[in-house]
């Protein structure tokens, strides 16, 4: 990046950047957006105030953002096969809020994934204002299986009578089977609403269902498997359309981020781009290896692997708490985040549980063969995490592997 004037903060960006050349990242809701989308989202658009929307704004001098907004709506609908899209959220809670207060009115009583289980803290958590406004209720997964029970899901809803049933996950590693949530909220004559931000990038490239025909409503972040900027958007059938506009603006914001629709815009358009398929296609490949890895290695994985970009690796019988772990894989260069296990007896802060996934490691380039070095570098690390030669060796190894890999692969 080029020097500012501000010494401060130019020199703990630089630092960021080297810092994200020289480790691995195995957060599977972070990933590695192109030049492009890069030079978009730091572009003059940032100068522009647009509250409203294409020809409706509160302001002059719009002539030019609001043709950027509806090329972005226009690449979504397309993207997905959506009948409506608004792409001015700031992020995917921001998102979410905007379809409860679309159809929900304090007090309602929302069905959605258990967080342990799987889901997000806009599910309903109890100190999120999803929990608070609303009355939640929850699935969670089969203990057995650790896969999501539908008879069991349909029980609930069926006691519950919930006015919206939400499906989606952020540590789910399976086929969500949407068709079965709809079934489910007819017979309940809930809403049935679709947060796909995770599996966004899986579902546009056809590799994972879409639940955009059979869901009211389907939110997402932009920034996880989709690889765009950091930002959220909404889908949802035609008739929903207005309703959800005000709801969002003015309901819960004001003034767009301009730099940053037009970068959604760029990064659905590279979506749209037949080389995307194959970039999904090998996240998931990797995925699959990497967990192949582990198991082998003697780790065991929730719901006994993955159909999708992450899993989650319970760590009980390694003697280490995912803080702990996750602590560790840094200290060596591997990032990745602590998470719950299904029933986790462990607090959040703390949880049994550690979370990883591979779409910014595919988007450097990585692929099977690289797995497999990580799988052992993870190892290694756990098994010698007192060795403190050793793991400065392992270290080494990976700042020197990590810095092959170029984080603008992209052109």
């Amino acid at each position: 990046m080029s020097k500012c004037i501000d010494e401060e903060i130019f020199k703990l960006v630089e630092e960021e950047e080297k810092k994200q050349i020289n480790t691995i990242t195995l957060i599977p809701s972070e990933n590695i957006v192109s030049r492009e989308v890069l030079k978009i989202a730091g572009s003059v658009l940032t100068n522009k105030y647009a509250e409203g929307y294409p020809a409706k704004r509160y302001y002059g001098g719009c002539e030019y953002v609001d043709t950027i907004e509806e090329i972005a709506v226009n690449r979504a609908c397309k993207l997905f096969g959506a009948e409506f899209a608004n792409v001015q959220p700031h992020s995917g809670s921001q998102a979410n809020m905007a379809v409860y207060f679309s159809i929900l009115k304090p007090g309602d009583k929302i069905l959605a994934m258990d967080m342990s289980a799987g889901g997000h803290l806009t599910h309903g958590l109890a100190n999120n204002f999803s929990g608070v406004f609303y009355q939640p209720f929850f699935y969670s997964v089969d203990k057995e299986s650790e896969s999501i029970d539908y008879n069991k899901v349909r029980e609930i809803a069926h006691y519950v009578k919930p006015k919206v049933i939400v499906c989606g996950a952020s540590s789910y590693s399976r086929t969500l089977d949407f068709q079965k949530f709809s079934e489910i909220a007819k017979e309940v004559n809930a809403f049935m609403f679709a947060d796909i931000a995770h599996i966004a990038g899986l579902v546009a490239a056809k590799i994972h269902p879409s639940p955009v025909e059979v869901a009211d409503f389907v939110t997402s972040t932009t920034h996880k498997t989709l690889r765009g900027p950091r930002g959220g958007f909404v889908l949802s059938k035609k008739k929903y359309g207005p309703k959800l506009n005000s709801s969002l603006m003015p309901g819960i914001q004001g003034g767009p981020l301009m730099h940053i629709i037009a970068a959604k815009a760029v990064s659905f358009n590279e979506a749209l781009k037949p080389e995307f398929e194959v970039y999904q296609q090998q996240i998931i490949k990797n995925s699959k290896k990497l967990c192949a890895e582990m198991v082998a290695r003697g780790y065991r994985i929730v719901s006994g692997g993955t159909d999708n970009h992450l899993f989650v690796i319970d760590l009980t019988n390694k003697g280490l708490t995912g803080l702990e772990a996750q602590e560790l894989l840094e200290s060596v260069g591997i990032i990745t985040n602590k998470n719950l296990l299904p029933f986790d007896t462990l607090s959040p802060k703390i949880t049994s549980g550690l979370r990883v996934g591979t779409p910014s490691v595919t988007s450097r380039g990585m692929k099977e063969e690289e797995m497999e070095k990580i799988a052992s570098w993870i190892d290694e690390t756990f098994k010698y995490k007192d060795n403190a030669e050793i793991l400065k060796d392992i270290s080494e190894k990976i700042r020197r592997f990590s810095s092959e890999y170029p984080i603008y692969p992209q052109t």
